[in-house]
């Protein structure tokens, strides 16, 4: 009983209170960058449709004159350019104004799809805009981290530890009865270090729901598995039953949600929300320097 008047007046006393804060600050300090990361380029991808859209390849055309170059040829023109690259003709147009793509694979770097006057073997630049070729870029960092497999992986790792920030970051917001209204706002007119304070606090309470649910459905994106492995024992397939069943609903909106793929009005909500994890990171490192660090510094 005492524990618990502890909990709901002072919590801050209370052993578990102190042990999920320290999980919270190594958590925190450990796979912040990672949050950063993923929640300044999960805000982009939100519009991942019309970004693609904006920067949608178009035809590049060229000026016919002559005879065009015959598939070796243009292997040859290319080979110029990219001595080391294995090349291919990747698409002929049936039209003789536009120009040629080449796949050049060079080790190291991958694929490229390259535009070539089929006329003059001239090099054109890529087939894709940069905008494209970011923003694909951008989506390969959010999914994989750029490590393909592994990264995925690792994705999924600090999705499971986002969850644990998430969680243990609710307990530790408790303030006990008497305060817990002050704690839901940010005090503006406190010293810096207050406002610092609040702003970690507040937003961290609003956000939480939406941090949780990123970080729960990016752990199925990464493992998709084990879900899917219990749907099947609670719903097993029936070869010769058509109707979707209730689990795969749910784990597609997983995917639905997490990518906030509805109205305008949510993208705008999901890209914002996005914003807040670094806003903690930053306010959470502050107070760990002034806590912690200056502390140590001062005494050494």
């Amino acid at each position: 009983m005492a524990d618990t008047g502890s909990w709901r007046r002072q919590p801050q006393g209370t052993w578990l209170r102190k042990a999920l804060f320290q999980i919270h600050l190594w958590t925190g300090l450990g796979v912040g960058l990672y949050v950063v990361v993923i929640s300044l380029t999960g805000s982009v991808l939100v519009y991942r449709s019309e970004l693609r859209q904006r920067f949608d390849p178009q035809p590049r055309t060229v000026s016919v004159t002559g005879s065009r170059l015959s598939p070796d040829a243009l292997i040859a023109a290319t080979r110029q350019v990219f001595p080391e690259a294995e090349i291919e003709v990747w698409t002929e147009p049936d039209d003789p104004a536009l120009a040629v793509t080449m796949s050049v694979e060079d080790r190291g770097s991958g694929r490229d799809l390259l535009l070539f006057d089929p006329y003059t073997g001239a090099y054109l630049g890529n087939s894709l805009p940069v905008g494209w070729r970011l923003t694909t870029w951008t989506l390969d960092l959010h999914d994989n981290l750029l490590g393909g497999d592994t990264g995925r992986t690792v994705n999924g790792v600090g999705a499971l530890l986002l969850a644990v920030l998430s969680v243990t970051g609710l307990v530790i917001w408790w303030p006990g009865i008497d305060g817990w209204r002050r704690a839901l706002v940010v005090d503006w007119r406190a010293n810096w270090r207050r406002v610092n304070w609040s702003v970690h606090s507040a937003f961290g309470f609003w956000t939480m729901l939406f941090i949780f649910m990123w970080a729960f459905t990016g752990i199925y994106l990464a493992f998709p598995e084990p879900f899917a492995a219990v749907v099947d024992y609670l719903e097993p397939f029936e070869e010769d039953n058509f109707d979707p069943r209730t689990g795969d609903q749910i784990l597609y909106w997983f995917s639905y949600m997490h990518f906030g793929r509805f109205s305008g009005v949510t993208k705008v909500t999901w890209a914002t929300i996005g914003l807040v994890p670094p806003v903690m990171f930053v306010t959470g490192v502050v107070m760990w320097w002034n806590r912690v660090v200056r502390p140590w510094l001062a005494s050494h």
